[in-house]
């Protein structure tokens, strides 16, 4: 196994792709996306663009559905429910599916979404993709940031530092490129402090300034959650049960 870290989805190889890519954004989409199938939600299906999303929602049952949108923090005007992982209790998500679009995590899930494997990662599930890539051994695995309109961002990093770090030193794991290192770095000087971490990072900084401390804290929670988003088909992620 082969491990790369690329900090935005700009960053990423144009002209490649891995056998499992995981996309990160812990600030909030992945997190979402992670909170909202562990109460219930049949799928996320996430969207770059916000016209295409209510395309594809407006042809779904208004009973089973739910649409989540994020511009710059704040929830989209017209949508049900903005990107606060703390929004997507049973009551409100279950059974339902999520039409999701955010600033920076939904357009990482577009570039990489034609990969053999697609997962999400929060800090609330690393447990979750650790155990899959232990057990499944794909060849080559990019964590994907989402980053914050094509920067860096500290949570992405440290998240997927949390898991590279559980990787790193067993067969036939690898470091691709200097990024895995700098991220598992960054990891272990904060993995007892990520609350700080993500309030210091300029992301967190914009969410404290829209009163979402809660949210904050409840992403720098590590292993909260027993579950695993991958990709059913392009754009469309579902809890994995465990086959194939």
């Amino acid at each position: 196994m082969k491990l790369f870290v690329y900090h935005t989805p700009e960053a990423a190889p144009a002209e490649q792709l891995p056998d499992c890519a995981v996309v990160i954004d812990v600030l909030r989409a992945t997190t979402t996306i992670a909170t909202a199938l562990h109460a219930g939600a049949e799928a996320v299906q996430a969207f770059a663009d916000v016209d295409l999303l209510f395309q594809a929602s407006d042809a779904w049952p208004e009973a089973q559905r739910l649409r989540a949108g994020e511009r710059g923090g704040q929830q989209v005007e017209g949508f049900d429910v903005g990107n606060s992982p703390l929004d997507c209790t049973p009551d409100v998500v279950e059974g339902k599916r999520l039409f999701l679009t955010t600033t920076n995590g939904t357009r990482a899930l577009k570039r990489v979404e034609q990969a053999k494997t697609v997962l999400t990662a929060a800090q609330i599930n690393v447990a979750s993709v650790i155990d899959y890539l232990k057990a499944k051994q794909p060849e080559t695995v990019w964590f994907v940031g989402s980053g914050w309109q094509g920067d860096y961002a500290l949570e992405d990093t440290v998240c997927a530092g949390a898991i590279a770090a559980a990787l790193w030193g067993e067969e036939p794991a690898d470091l691709g490129n200097d990024e895995v290192l700098g991220a598992i770095a960054l990891y272990r000087q904060w993995e007892n402090n990520l609350v700080d971490l993500l309030k210091l990072a300029s992301h967190g900084q914009r969410l404290l300034g829209l009163d979402k401390e809660k949210d904050i804290i409840y992403c720098a929670q590590s292993n909260s959650l027993n579950v695993l988003p991958i990709q059913q088909s392009p754009g469309v992620l579902v809890k994995y049960n465990g086959e194939a």
